[in-house]
């Protein structure tokens, strides 16, 4: 089943992710080289494909995963949880309907 993982970074979280960015792009990598990423990228804090110094206040994966406890348990060990980035992680259920 795919899976929504939504977090939201701490306030000025850009120092923090350019430090664990090479450990959490790698797992992204793993995930689609097994072919379970769908989709995987930040939120920029202003409206702006390249944000600069206002970075990101989130990011958003959707994945395949067995269970939600998996998907829990790949997002808890995130480097970018370790690294202090996030302030907050959601994972749900998502279910594709387009395309």
């Amino acid at each position: 089943m795919l899976y929504a993982i939504i977090s939201e970074d701490v306030p000025d979280s850009l120092p923090l992710r350019k430090q664990a960015r090479p450990a959490h792009l790698a797992r992204l990598e793993a995930l689609r080289d097994q072919g379970r990423l769908q989709l995987a990228g930040p939120h920029p804090a202003i409206d702006s494909d390249d944000p600069g110094p206002a970075g990101f206040t989130g990011s958003l994966v959707i994945a395949e995963f067995e269970s939600l406890s998996d998907a829990q348990a790949w997002a808890d060990a995130d480097p970018y949880m370790d690294a202090g980035v996030y302030a907050s992680v959601t994972v749900k259920p998502f279910k594709r309907v387009l395309p």
